[in-house]
């Protein structure tokens, strides 16, 4: 394959409005599946835009998660982050914690919770009712629902959840906190989960936080208490500010799409498949745009990707690829019926 020739592409490219995908995805992705681009920090890349490429970048055995940290490593944020205490490691220490811990995340322990889920959702949406328009669905729904259930599901104490919450938003924050707002914020919730460890290691609980630090211990193979501190901050984060987003995405994409919302009032059973459609319609953030960096000489596109060069596969982009979705509609449409 002949790539081209021109200068590397600033990227991310220029965001698209409301919650199109950006445009330029779907023509590299028919003329030039591989490209070259600029990262604001750090350099060029490759970028990929077909589903089984992204895929293979994201999931194969010849990419690493670690190796997007370093410090030489391009990048679109100012310095090295990582997407997670799971999401930043190779195996095997990946392997290690994610069999460690899968027993807690059992499909019991979410069944169980279920109920309790619904009445919170419940009593947000009575209480929207009685205040009378106009309602601010993020206020007083897409946000108090999923911070109330990840802390209930954690065992957080109700006198910690205002705290918990105004730390979450400083380190999901990109221009309100200065970086040493940042690492105060990212300390401050790192002691505050670690003293509830210590709690529960004096007086165990059923909670799952109480469930992680059951399996913490010296052994081979086992948490340390380090690893559940960072664990219970990924969760929480990833467990309310990703939930409250799609929340208000979804409804924002049902109200302006009233054909595919009537059938879904029409035929409720719908809502299962519906959910699926949104979550792969709606961009989510910037998490689309990760990056791996090839640990061995890998083809992707008839092209040699060499060992250390970083490759950015935007699950947005995969999201919308119709040879992987011969439904799916194109970047300025709606989402495909269900």
């Amino acid at each position: 394959m002949t790539i081209n020739a021109q200068q590397p592409r600033d990227f991310p490219f220029a965001p698209p409005p409301q919650l199109h995908l950006e445009p330029l995805f779907a023509v590299l992705r028919e003329r030039e599946p591989i490209s070259r681009v600029r990262l604001p920090y750090g350099g060029e890349a490759w970028l990929v835009t077909r589903y089984e490429d992204i895929k293979e970048v994201l999931g194969g055995p010849c990419f690493s998660r670690a190796a997007t940290q370093h410090a030489e490593t391009p990048r679109m944020q100012p310095a090295p982050a990582g997407e997670g205490v799971l999401m930043s490691l190779d195996p095997p220490d990946h392997t290690r914690l994610r069999r460690t811990v899968a027993g807690v995340f059992t499909k019991r322990r979410v069944k169980d919770l279920r109920p309790s889920v619904e009445r919170i959702a419940q009593g947000l949406l009575d209480a929207m009712e009685v205040s009378g328009p106009p309602a601010d669905l993020v206020a007083s729904y897409a946000l108090p629902l999923p911070i109330t259930v990840i802390c209930d599901l954690l065992g957080v104490p109700e006198d910690g959840r205002d705290r918990l919450r105004e730390w979450s938003d400083a380190l999901l924050s990109t221009t309100a906190c200065t970086p040493a707002e940042t690492a105060a914020a990212a300390q401050a919730m790192a002691d505050y989960f670690a003293a509830l460890v210590e709690q529960r290691r004096h007086k165990p609980t059923d909670d799952l936080l109480g469930a992680l630090v059951k399996i913490c211990g010296r052994k081979e193979g086992q948490l340390s208490e380090e690893e559940v501190v960072c664990l219970t901050r990924d969760l929480l984060i990833a467990g309310h500010e990703t939930t409250a987003s799609q929340i208000a995405n979804c409804v924002y994409v049902l109200l302006h799409h009233p054909q595919e919302t009537g059938r879904l009032r029409a035929d409720p059973q719908m809502m299962a498949c519906a959910v699926e459609e949104l979550l792969r319609f709606i961009p989510l953030g910037s998490g689309g745009f990760r990056s791996r960096v090839a640990t061995a000489e890998v083809q992707l596109c008839g092209v040699r990707i060499q060992p250390g060069e970083t490759v950015f596969a935007p699950t947005v982009a995969a999201n919308r690829d119709p040879e992987r979705r011969r439904d799916a509609l194109h970047s300025q449409g709606a989402p495909a019926s269900v």
